[in-house]
Order: structure tokens, then sequence, then C-alpha cells
């Protein structure tokens, strides 16, 4: 673990702040972390008062690390686990849901600006959204939440950013190892009616192993207009082109003595994803009177991709459309403050994919050659759900939260095959799924808050998993769905100085899914068992030491798994009683942070992965690993309208060697041994520095 070392920087840099004078401002705090208010909640609340843990990124946080993905920031936040196999290849899992999936993230829901980033079949892509781009991140653990849908595991908001002066311009240029190279240019103003932000951003990275080379383009455009006293008109506009390699997995020897390579057939065919990607929206919220209020979107994400991979090569195109409202109603019943919220998600996604022949051992070195192409596949997946959610504050200290939701999901498929026959399945539909929930918060006193609640939540299969080995979609398969059950406290100590959170939940997951694998690229799903999940939560955030002249923030926060197949039969093998695949079972995160009036800040954060089951059979498990980051940076006046910030870091300051990624349940073909392993980033340094310009 080596703590000794991190304990013995931590003191020598506190003491080269406390003799080091420099110029800048101290951010100051104007409100206690329990009282920010939860801005993607269809009715308004505080962190303090929901009856769930809500946790919330700020402007702040975003900035502690090197601004190129979100996976150290989310890996500081207690029940959730993001594993970076590449910059494009990752996994979210909160409270253990999701880990199972073989790539990517499922059983998540994602929105910006309430516009849904999540696709009709439930996958969710967050690490080619720009961090420039994004204001602060709200997540809901676990199926917390009536209003938003399919996603068992929970809901992650982004907010986007938004002009906070009359107007300013700003470049940031970040160089770091490996090739990393950073540019961003970002504008916009505000004004009494008006508010636009807008920003371009080119990433580029050769990557730590072979075929791990990097590049995304992104623009993104928010704005919102005010057309009325009454009346706001908010726009969205993301584009994103990206082309990136993929090393792939690697075995165990590869993994510890030759971590940079990459899997050899990857290598060969220099397999690769690329892609071009449009989101877009348009929303308007109406205040109709103190008691009626109402807000409506709607959304668009367009996307065509390419990618060569060893085993074929795959072209696919989406494009979906779709629309959110709600209306809400505040008033008082028995004299107490009531709210009550409804609305519907509409979303029709068609996705189309081709796959073809890659011909790359024809002709060696020469990467990646199309064949003839073998399949060609039409999807239509569609997806609506009410909700309906209610607040009421019984008493002075105790507050009732309920919702209901009700959603219906359809795919439907046809089939061109390479004999041109044309093969239709009839809609496959999972009927009606309910899910309630209910909850509530008791003030004991001021600023400190229990809360209880019980709610049902699920998540429907992708299409891929619905897929039968003939390729027509297996309509007996059920989604996953489970209860989850929750008690927490959230209380404020020493003047608001020392603000704790803890949570102990359990949740129960039925119609597991299990993706069995039939070839290098197939899976099939089934219905297999179940699990229950049950964790302690805990966060800690104190401000030590504050002064007119500086400010010492420590936090520390965790999670401790105990997650479990309960009954679980796959085949002939029962795995009932092992650990849940691909989840560690301890996770913490210590950090601190230290600015000064003068413009210095230092950032540290040293996080502990406990050892993870890698395989269903739990016969093998990763390592445990630490991992210290560490950023500094001073910001200063040039001029009274410029304000200039250099800053520089260390990610994995310690050199240690660990898997970033699992793939769960490798298996090898022939005498090839499994891959499991995505090697992590050795010590990697990174500095850059950033101008505004402020039209005062």
């Amino acid at each position: 673990m080596n703590l000794k070392k991190f304990v013995r920087y931590q003191a020598l840099c506190l003491l080269f702040l406390l003799k080091t004078s420099l110029y800048g401002q101290i951010q100051k705090d104007t409100i206690t972390l329990s009282d920010l208010p939860i801005q993607t909640s269809p009715i308004q609340t505080t962190i303090q008062n929901t009856a769930s843990v809500v946790a919330i990124v700020s402007q702040n946080d975003l900035t502690k690390n090197n601004g190129v993905i979100l996976t150290p920031i989310l890996n500081t936040i207690p029940g959730l686990y993001m594993q970076q196999g590449a910059l494009n290849t990752n996994r979210i899992t909160i409270r253990g849901i999701g880990a199972r999936t073989p790539y990517g993230t499922n059983k998540v829901k994602a929105y910006f600006d309430d516009i849904p980033l999540t696709t009709g079949e439930g996958e969710t892509t967050l690490e080619d959204l720009d961090l420039e781009s994004i204001r602060s991140i709200e997540i809901i653990k676990g199926p917390n939440s009536s209003s938003f849908g399919s996603g068992l595991g929970g809901v992650i908001h982004l907010l986007p950013k938004k002009t906070t002066t009359a107007a300013f311009g700003k470049s940031n240029t970040t160089y770091g190892s490996f090739g990393l190279i950073k540019q961003n240019l970002s504008g916009g103003f505000s004004f009494s009616k008006s508010n636009l932000f807008t920003g371009f951003t080119h990433l580029q990275n050769d990557g730590f192993r072979e075929n791990s080379a990097y590049d995304r383009k992104s623009f993104n455009l928010h704005g919102k207009q005010a057309i009325s006293p009454k009346g706001e008109l908010s726009y969205l506009g993301i584009f994103t082109r990206v082309k990136a390699y993929i090393p792939s997995s690697i075995n165990e020897n590869d993994f510890l003595y030759q971590p940079q390579k990459a899997a050899a057939s990857w290598a060969a065919a220099r397999g690769n994803e690329s892609y071009d990607k449009l989101i877009w929206g348009i929303g308007y919220q109406h205040q109709f009177s103190a008691k009626w209020s109402a807000k409506t979107s709607f959304f668009s994400n367009l996307k065509k991709g390419n990618e060569d991979r060893p085993f074929d090569i795959l072209m696919d195109k989406s494009n979906a459309l779709g629309f959110r409202t709600k209306i809400n109603y505040k008033n008082y019943f028995l004299k107490k403050p009531l709210e009550i919220s409804s609305g519907v998600e509409f979303l029709n996604e068609k996705y189309e994919y081709s796959l073809c022949q890659n011909l790359y051992q024809t002709q060696p070195g020469q990467g990646s050659i199309k064949g003839d192409s073998f399949s060609n596949i039409n999807q239509n997946r569609h997806y609506i759900n009410y909700f309906l959610e209610l607040q009421f504050q019984l008493t002075n200290a105790l507050l009732l939260e309920s919702g209901l939701a009700m959603n219906s999901t359809r795919y439907t498929m046809e089939t061109e095959l390479s004999d041109s026959n044309i093969e239709s399945d009839k809609p496959s539909s999972f009927g009606k799924i309910w899910s309630p929930k209910l909850g509530l918060s008791y003030k004991i006193s001021q600023g400190k808050n229990i809360y209880l609640s019980v709610s049902k939540g699920f998540s429907v299969p992708a299409v891929a998993e619905t897929l039968t080995p003939g390729g027509t979609i297996n309509a007996a398969l059920k989604p996953e769905s489970g209860w989850n059950y929750e008690v927490g406290f959230k209380g404020n100590w020493f003047n608001n100085s020392l603000y704790t959170e803890l949570a102990l939940f359990y949740i129960d997951i039925t119609n597991l899914l299990v993706a069995k694998r039939t070839a290098d690229d197939q899976y099939v799903g089934v219905n297999a068992g179940e699990t229950s999940h049950q964790g302690i939560e805990f966060q800690v955030n104190y401000r030590f030491l504050k002064s007119d002249k500086w400010q010492l923030n420590p936090y520390f926060s965790g999670t401790i798994n105990h997650f479990v197949f309960e009954k679980f039969v796959d085949g002939d093998h029962d795995y009932s009683g092992n650990k849940l695949t691909n989840v560690p079972d301890i996770q913490w995160n210590l950090g601190l942070e230290f600015s000064t009036v003068q413009g210095f800040r230092l950032n540290t954060s040293f996080r502990n992965t406990g050892q993870i089951p890698m395989n269903d059979a739990n016969s093998k498990y990763s390592h445990s690993y630490q991992l210290l980051d560490i950023k500094t940076s001073y910001a200063f006046n040039l001029l009274k309208s410029l304000k200039t910030e250099f800053y520089a870091g260390i990610n994995n300051t310690l050199n240690g060697r660990y898997a970033a990624s699992i793939l769960p349940n490798a298996v090898g073909f022939g005498n090839a041994p499994a891959r499991f392993y995505y090697p992590g980033d050795p010590r990697n340094y990174y500095a850059g520095m950033s101008v505004s310009y402020l039209f005062l």
C-alpha cells in the first residue's frame, strides 16, 4: 500500500505551502455541501432533505485531474466504480450493477441537460464527452428514482457549463506523457435575458500500449434565452468525431511482463473504431403561476461509425428522436407543503449495421482489409416511460417522497442474410413494467437527517443479448429487476465544518441476465439467477483549517461491499453463494485540497481498490491496488481582465502495476490463455496553462 510514502509526501507539500507566498484568490464557500440543490430532480430539493444518497461532482472537483476523462473523479464517489481499459473502452458500475457486462456501460441511465445519452437498448457512453463542457454531475445510486425509466444501477446527470461573466474568451492547453495533447478554445456571454457557452476541444494521445492512439475533436454549444417574464428557451448541441485504436485485453503473462503489448490479433488488424456523433436538443420552461410550471424538451441523437475488428468489420449508424415533458403542481395540503410532478419520456431509435469479412491475414502488415458483406441488420428500438412523483411535508421534521413509473419497451429487427433472403422478427415487447418508490427523511436537529427508502428498478436486455444463435430475438427473455432497501444518515458538525454521510443498502435482483460466450464476438443472453447486493457507503468532508489567507480541506470516502450470487446456475455449473464477478469488495479514497489567497492550489487523491473476482467461479482474482494522483496549480491576473493559470500533475505517482479494467469470464480459444487484463497506465505526467480574457 506504501502509506508511508503517501503520508511523507503530504507533510512535505503542506510544509512547503505554508512557507510560500503566491498571488491569487481562494474560492470562498457560500453554501454547505448538504444545502446544495439537486437540480435534476423532478421536484427540487437539497442533498440534506432527500430520502436517498445523491452524489454531486462540482466544477471544482472536475478540475482536480488532467481533464481528459472522468475515471479518477468518479472513482472517488462511494459505491461507483469506473474501469478504464482505454480512453474509448470503459465500464461504469453502481453498487455492483452492470459489472458483468462484457464491454461498455449498461444498466446505468445517463442524461446531459435532460437529453438521454443512453441508447434505446440501454448502452451508455460518457468517455467521448469533453470535460470542458460539463459544469457539474449529479448521481443517483441504485433504483432510487422512478422518473428516468430503465436504469437499475442508477442515473448519472451531466449539467452543461454556462457563462458566469458578461463575456469571456479562454484558451487552455495540456501536454502529458504518452503523447498527450489537449487544446481547448471556449467563449461565451451572459446578459439579462441571454446566456451562451461554446467550446471546441482537440484531444490526442498516443497511448501507453501498442495500437492505442486516440484522436477526438468535439464542439459544444449551450444557451438559454428568456422569451417572456415567465418563459425560458434552452438549446444544446454537441458534435464529436473520434478515431480510436483498440489494444484489447491481454493474458496474465503479458500483463505481468509486457503490459504495453496489444492483443496479437488486434495489433495485426490495427483494430480501431471511428465515429461521428451529434446530440442536439431544444427545451422550453414556463412558470404559469406560483402553483403550476412545466418543462418540455425535444432531442435527437445521430451516430455513424466503423469498427475494424479481427473477426469482422462493423459499419453502423443510428438515429434517435424523442421528447421529455413534466408538469409540476405546488400547494398546501392540511397546511403542509405538497408538490406533485408528472410526466412522460419517449424515444424511438433506428439502428442499422452491416458486417464484412476482415481479410487482414491475407496481406500481413497492411492492417484491416474490407471483404465481402455477410450480414445486414436493421433494428427499431422504442420506449415510453410515464412517471409520477410526490413530495409532502408531513410535519416540520418529516418529509415524504413517493413515486410510481410505468415503462414499455419494444424491439423489432429485420435481417438481410448473405444470400439476400430477408427475415423479419415480430415486435418483441417486455410488457408494462411498474416501478414504485417510497422514502422518508426525518430532521433530527438542524443539519442532521436520517432517512429510509424502498424502491424498485429494472433494466431491459440489450438487443444483442436477446439474440439467439440463429439471429432471432428471444421473446422469452425477461428484464432484470430489483428492490432497493436503504437507510442512512446525513449530518453537519462543528458549525458546519464537518459533513458526514452514511448509507446502508440492500438490493435484491432477480432474472439475472447472463451473457454466455459462444464465439470470439458472440454472446447469448439467458436469465439464470438472483444476486444480492449489501453494502455500506460513507463520506467525510472536513474544512480542517480556514483563514483569510489559506484553506485546508481533507476528505475521506469509501464503500464496503458484500455482493453474492444468491441463485445462479449456468449450464452444469452452480455458482450460488459465490461473490459477484468484477466488483471490488472494498474501495476507499483519501484526499486533500489546499489553497491559498495568493492563488496556489494543491490536490491529492489516494485511492485503494480491493481484490476483484474475475470469473463467476471465483477461481481467479485480480490484486488490490493503490493509486496516488497529485495536481498543483497557480492562478494570477496579468492585467485586470486577463487571468492566467499554470498547472502540473502526476498520476499513479507510486508507479503501481494494476488492472485498470477486466474482461469478466474471459475464455481462451484453442491453446490461447484467457485475456482478462487491460493494464493501467504507469506513472505519467502532465502540465499546461490557460489564459482567459474577461470583457468587463
